[in-house]
Parts: C-alpha cells; sequence; structure tokens
C-alpha cells in the first residue's frame, strides 16, 4: 500500500480537487444539463485525474460527504412516503432475480469474448460493492488494474447518462437548479437533525453495516421528518455542496491512471455495460408494466452503479430516494454475499503482464482506485 501523502500537499490536491468539481458541476448546471452538479463534477475532476493532477478527496472528508448526502435523502420522507413501502418486497425480489441473471451475462462476455479469466470475469461483473470488490481483487492476485477501469467506468456512464437520457425522454427534470428539499427551520431542529443523523451513520458504520455512513444518516433523517418530529432541512448550498462532493470522490478514482491503460480496457467496459444495462431495463421495464411505480424511480434503483451516487441522482433528479435507496442496499447486500462465495469456487486468475498491481506510467502516490 503506498505510503500517507504528506499533510501540505494533500490539502493542496484537496483543494484543487474540491475546486476544479465546483468548477464542473456549476457550469454543467447552468447549462441546464441534467443532475449537472454530480455529472459536471465527476466529468471535470475525472479528466483532470486522467492528464496527470493527484485529483485526492480524504477519506473523512468523504465520509463527512456520505453524512451529509444521507441526512439530505431522509429529508424527503413524508409520513406520506411511507405508504408506499408495501410494493418494495415484490420490486426488490424482481431486483434480485435481475441481479443475479446480470453477473452471469456480464461475467460470461468477459469470460468468452475478451478471454477473462472467470475470477477476473465475476469481479468485474459484479453490480456494485466496488470496494469490496477491490479488495477480493487484491486478496486473490487478480489484475486490479482491468477490474477497476470496468467498474468505474460503468459508474461515470451511469451517472451522465441516465439523467441525460431521463430527461430526453421527459421522465425527469432536465433544468438547472440547486437541489431543494424544503424549508431551513431553527438552528436548534439543525441541531437535533445533525446530531441523530450523524449518530446513526456513525453507529450503523462501526456494526459493519453495508453502506453504513450515508444508509445510517439517511435513516437517522428519515425517522424524524417522516414521524413529523421536525421538519427542518440542510439549506440548499449544503445539500449542493454534498452533491459535488461526491462528484469528486467518484472522478478522483482515476488519479494516476495511464490514459493508455484505460484505452486498453475500454473496450471490456463498454461491452460490458451494454450486457448490463440491457438486462436491468428488460427486468425494469417488466416490473413497470405489473405495479405502479414510476418509470424513473426504477430506472435509477435498477441501475449497476454504485450505491451512494445512484442516491445522489435520484436526489438532484427528484425522485424518490428511499426507493432508490431500498433496492440498492438490497443489491448491495445480494452482491456481498455471493460474489465473494462463488470467487473463492473459481480457479486462480491467468495475470496479464505487468504484475496485477494498478501500475501507470507516473510515479503514484496512492492506490487509483479509493474504497
Amino acid at each position: 500500500m503506498a505510503p500517507p501523502i504528506p499533510l501540505r500537499r494533500s490539502l493542496i490536491q484537496t483543494a484543487e480537487t474540491l475546486l476544479l468539481a465546483t468548477v464542473g458541476g456549476v457550469v454543467f448546471m447552468l447549462v441546464g444539463f441534467p443532475a449537472g452538479l454530480i455529472s459536471g463534477s465527476l466529468l471535470v475532476v475525472a479528466a483532470a485525474g486522467l492528464l496527470g493532477r493527484p485529483m485526492h478527496v480524504p477519506r473523512h472528508l468523504s465520509q463527512a460527504i456520505m453524512m451529509l448526502v444521507g441526512i439530505s435523502l431522509g429529508a424527503v420522507v413524508t409520513p406520506e412516503t411511507l405508504k408506499g413501502l408495501a410494493a418494495f418486497p415484490v420490486s426488490i425480489g424482481v431486483l434480485s432475480v435481475a441481479t443475479i441473471c446480470m453477473t452471469i451475462a456480464t461475467t460470461s462476455y468477459l469470460r468468452f469474448v475478451h478471454k477473462w479469466d472467470a475470477r477476473s470475469a465475476l469481479l468485474g461483473a459484479s453490480p456494485g460493492a466496488l470496494a469490496q470488490v477491490m479488495a477480493l481483487s487484491a486478496e486473490f492476485g487478480a489484475d486490479m488494474r482491468k477490474i477497476a477501469i470496468v467498474q468505474v467506468v460503468r459508474v461515470v456512464i451511469l451517472t451522465i447518462g441516465i439523467p441525460t437520457g431521463l430527461a430526453f425522454f421527459g421522465l425527469a427534470a432536465s433544468g438547472a437548479g440547486l437541489p431543494t428539499i424544503g424549508r431551513t427551520g431553527s438552528l436548534l431542529e439543525l441541531a437535533i437533525l445533525v446530531a441523530v443523523s450523524v449518530g446513526t451513520g456513525i453507529g450503523l458504520l462501526k456494526s459493519r453495516f453495508p453502506g453504513g455512513l450515508i444508509f445510517g444518516s439517511m435513516m437517522g433523517s428519515a425517522v424524524l421528518h417522516g414521524g413529523g418530529f421536525i421538519d427542518s432541512t440542510l439549506p440548499s448550498w449544503v445539500v449542493a455542496a454534498a452533491v459535488v462532493g461526491i462528484g469528486a470522490v467518484t472522478g478522483s478514482r482515476f488519479a494516476n491512471t495511464d490514459p493508455r491503460t484505460l484505452l486498453r480496457y475500454l473496450g471490456a467496459a463498454l461491452g460490458s455495460f451494454a450486457v448490463a444495462i440491457s438486462i436491468a431495463s428488460a427486468f425494469a421495464l417488466l416490473l413497470t408494466m405489473f405495479l405502479s411505480v414510476r418509470i424513473a424511480d426504477v430506472v435509477v434503483a435498477f441501475s449497476p452503479g454504485a450505491q451512494d451516487t445512484m442516491m445522489v441522482m435520484a436526489l438532484a433528479l427528484h425522485l424518490d430516494p428511499i426507493f432508490v435507496g431500498a433496492h440498492h442496499l438490497a443489491r448491495y447486500i445480494l452482491v456481498s454475499l455471493f460474489i465473494p462465495l462463488f470467487a473463492r469456487r473459481l480457479g486462480s486468475p491467468k495475470q496479464d503482464k505487468p504484475s496485477a498491481k494498478i501500475t501507470e506510467t507516473r510515479p503514484r502516490e496512492r492506490p487509483t482506485i479509493e474504497d
């Protein structure tokens, strides 16, 4: 593992990353790009990383961003929102079947079209759970470069493509503007909201709950708002900053990646994405034919992207983050249980040369992919 970055250099890199993310997000928002804050921040930071800039978001700052996002997501909940929970078991069941089919089909594509070994193909096909997939890749000695590129490129395509597609078909807001949730109340209510949400997030994190920070803070906020205890929300500028932060965190995963390495595996990334999204779309269409659910909610809930990014997208597009969050959590648990089990049963990977570790032509200061 790479040595820690010196404090002064870390602060400079973080400041540059957040500045570029803010500029990208604001520009995309002003031109009316769907979910412009997260799309713009992600694209600009990713591009800067590929061009050699040391994009970096410290772990503790990433955790704070996750909790702010969780608080914002939970604030959408009202007592009326909770009445829609009855439909979740059916849709989560359909999602589980879709996840299995998606994983099998994408694994087969990488295995037989791009000649990946079975274990690397399975890890590259995993729909979500990026941190766990990269940890398993390191444990099994798989080629982390190609797995990381396939996984992160999929998240980037979904983050840019879903808002554009939904807006094109008139299924989601396409105009500019900051994410809006409700009113900013008294300082006392805000203090209670933050204290309860942060406490719940840290509690779930320590209990090793999947996505504990973002789901825990969302649950704390949802209970307070859904139960009618408070109706205050975070200021819009705080929500916007958190959304930009998520874009910066995701985009920074391309830092220290050699563009030639990216191009080498781009075909596998695009092809596997096409397979996965086709299957996800088929099951999403099937669900909307039999259940009274919004198409846009189902599209984001069934998309094989990172759970935190998809939940922020639900917020940015004014969708139902509780519906989206519940489905991504269910898929995360399913993937976390079965991917390690099947990966261990598969044979040793045939590694590419050079070493299976992430490598690049420039000296690196930290891993290409962060948890």
